[in-house]
């Protein structure tokens, strides 16, 4: 087993903190074994990696999705703007 610090929420640290102590093992055993339950099947690995990609895109996605986002933005901005000229101009004929 690896020696990993991890932060945990403070409602799931207590939670499992609880279950540990009422099995009489440590916290770091509960967490590990969570895990291995957890991800113990392909399906299961499949709909982490799924949740995690949308959680938490990969470096280089969350900078493309965010620069997407502002290009659509400015598109919808220009073409606001551009209807609004228009209606100005209709008005004025």
């Amino acid at each position: 087993m690896v020696g990993l610090t991890v932060s945990l929420p403070a409602k799931c640290e207590r939670f499992l903190k609880h279950l540990a102590d009422d099995h009489e093992i440590d916290l770091n055993t509960v967490v590990s074994e969570l895990c291995a339950w957890a991800l113990s099947n392909l399906e299961s690995k499949e709909q982490f990696k799924l949740w995690l990609d949308e959680a938490y895109p990969h470096k280089g996605e969350a900078k493309d999705e965010a620069r997407a986002a502002g290009e659509e933005a400015a598109e919808e901005e220009e073409e606001y703007e551009e209807q609004s000229e228009k209606e100005t101009q209709d008005r004025t004929d």
